[in-house]
């Protein structure tokens, strides 16, 4: 699995690497229009490292955004039930007479999708910001199990 930046901007699609994709929908059958094709707008910092976990009553998301205020941060569902979270870290300001030597820390914009499942409450999500984590709580529908009606047999 490559994580390495394509020489010609965007990361390249891989089936077997869910995050190279810009919309990452678990629930497909990695159709060809699962894949988008259109370049990742996104910088170094765009890789921002992001868990999914499902619990029985919601979906969570927790991203590590270091150094990042709540009011830098947007957190959208857009149609389709894709949940996008995206961001801007901006670049420290620079003195004329400064002197640097080391910079490793990333700046930048990031943008990150997923595909919601369609048990989803999508009108009751919920996000929070403390010490540098995002999390993002998507409440569950309780799915109804489908009813078994016994039908007698004449004969």
């Amino acid at each position: 699995m490559s994580l390495i930046p394509s020489v010609f901007g965007g990361r390249k699609s891989n089936v077997f690497d869910p995050f190279s994709m810009d919309i990452w929908d678990p629930f497909s059958s990695f159709s060809s229009t699962s894949l988008s094709t259109t370049p990742n707008e996104t910088s170094a910092f765009a890789n921002a490292r992001i868990d999914w976990k499902e619990t029985p009553e919601a979906h969570m998301f927790k991203a590590d955004l270091p150094g990042l205020k709540k009011e830098e941060v947007k957190v959208e569902v857009e149609e389709g039930r894709v949940l996008q979270l995206s961001g801007e870290r901006s670049r420290e300001h620079e003195e004329k007479n400064d002197k640097w030597h080391r910079m490793e820390r990333s700046s930048g914009k990031f943008v990150r999708r997923f595909r919601l499942p369609e048990d989803a409450k999508i009108d009751q999500i919920k996000a929070n910001m403390e010490n540098g984590v995002l999390t993002v709580t998507v409440p569950k529908e309780e799915m109804k199990k489908p009813q078994v009606k016994a039908i007698d047999i004449s004969g």
